[in-house]
């Protein structure tokens, strides 16, 4: 077999020839416009699909280098940072908390279905939880972390198939957020207000109609976003020193919002416009290297009872978000952009869920509600409860 050792810099440029694919391939296929689906994904599972060929075949894979990865995936974040200001946080601040219980009782169900069916099937208990919320609202990270935990309680290959539902929910997730989003606003008739958006963000508004992206303001923009992660980076590495242990990209998202909110304190604008440019343009990059090193065959090669269960998940992620997450949110347009979001951040991960958002808000109305609620309790609060909840039930069933 034939191993392609990619380095960064060609793992990158393969990430632009999966962008560029998934670009072509939406622009001639209507239903992927129609259903938001964003190009990443389309791009990233067509490759997927072309490794699994070489896989089967034994003719050839490839090996790509992370590091682009995680620095695209850490200024994505510090981006959404710069949302986060104190007059934003006023007006949603009680939707944070309720999308944050909404979530936390979606990780119970998902958990319930997972143990449940695992039951049905005569397996053990912890594999269902290999096929709930651990791969699920928590993505690979929590995989990675739960996983050798649950083979020590006696769920042998609990590793490989939570990292297998995960890089399933990373897709599936994408795929059913859009139709949701779509069914919801179109049901209802649903759209911003004018008024809402002049008053809770003409600033920004004014600003991207009013100042053009030049070389100057796209260099400050990415000199507050790298400042902000540098400082970050040794906040999280000193809380580490103290016993804490956070995402890497927590840090720079904190710090971005400290100065987002003195610059509104200073009444000093920020470059907005070109923030939200290379925040997208990261986004998209990164979700490109997540899915492009896709195991396909580790999908292929699980039982029929992890397949069902995962099915059902799926069905539970979108009648959850249809029948819950938008009644709670509000039933209003931001809550529509909510639902769709959280299809990506209870099947995938937190990214998932902005890409979903992107592609949705891009064909219709801004909505920078759910682009506050849904990053602040993915990167900040879900983890903990995640966790907790992870730990119930390890502890009732191991």
């Amino acid at each position: 077999m034939q191993v392609f050792q990619m380095d960064h810099i060609s793992t990158l440029f393969m990430a632009i020839i999966v962008l560029l694919v998934g670009r072509f391939v939406r622009s001639k296929v209507g239903i992927l416009r129609r259903f938001f689906i964003p190009v990443p994904v389309i791009g990233g599972v067509i490759f997927a699909v072309l490794t699994l060929v070489g896989h089967y075949t034994n003719t050839f894979e490839f090996s790509f280098d992370g590091t682009l990865k995680s620095l695209f995936m850490i200024a994505f974040f510090t981006t959404i940072g710069f949302m986060a200001s104190f007059k934003l946080l006023a007006k949603g601040g009680i939707q944070v908390v309720i999308f944050l219980i909404a979530a936390t009782a979606l990780v119970i169900l998902q958990d319930i279905v997972g143990i449940s069916l695992a039951k049905v099937f005569g397996l053990p208990p912890l594999f269902g939880l290999a096929a709930g919320s651990i791969p699920l609202t928590g993505g690979h990270g929590t995989s990675g972390a739960f996983g050798p935990l649950l083979e020590q309680a006696g769920a042998a290959g609990a590793t490989a198939v939570a990292i297998a539902s995960a890089t399933y929910g990373l897709v599936a997730g994408c795929l059913i957020g859009g139709p949701i989003g779509k069914r919801l606003m179109t049901k209802f008739n649903l759209k911003p207000s004018e008024e809402l958006l002049k008053e809770e963000h003409a600033d920004i508004t004014n600003e991207d109609q009013s100042v053009e992206v030049t070389e100057h303001t796209f260099f400050n923009a990415a000199t507050v976003i790298i400042v902000s992660m540098g400082i970050g980076s040794v906040l999280v590495g000193w809380l580490k020193q103290v016993g804490i242990t956070l995402p890497i990209y927590i840090g720079p998202m904190l710090v971005a919002a400290v100065i987002r909110n003195i610059s509104d304190s200073m009444k000093k604008e920020l470059n907005h416009k070109e923030i939200t440019i290379i925040g997208n343009t990261s986004l998209s990059l990164f979700l490109a290297m997540a899915l492009m090193s896709m195991r396909l065959w580790d999908l292929a090669a699980l039982a029929v009872p992890l397949v069902t269960i995962l099915l059902v998940q799926t069905v539970l992620m979108g009648a959850f978000a249809y029948f819950v997450t938008f009644n709670v949110m509000g039933r209003d347009y931001d809550a529509a952009v909510m639902a769709c979001g959280h299809c990506g951040f209870g099947m995938g991960a937190t990214p998932n869920a902005i890409a979903n958002m992107e592609s949705f808000t891009a064909a219709n109305y801004p909505s920078f509600k759910a682009f506050f609620v849904i990053p602040l309790v993915g990167a900040l609060f879900i983890d903990f409860t995640n966790a907790s909840i992870i730990t119930f039930f390890m502890n009732m069933f191991g």
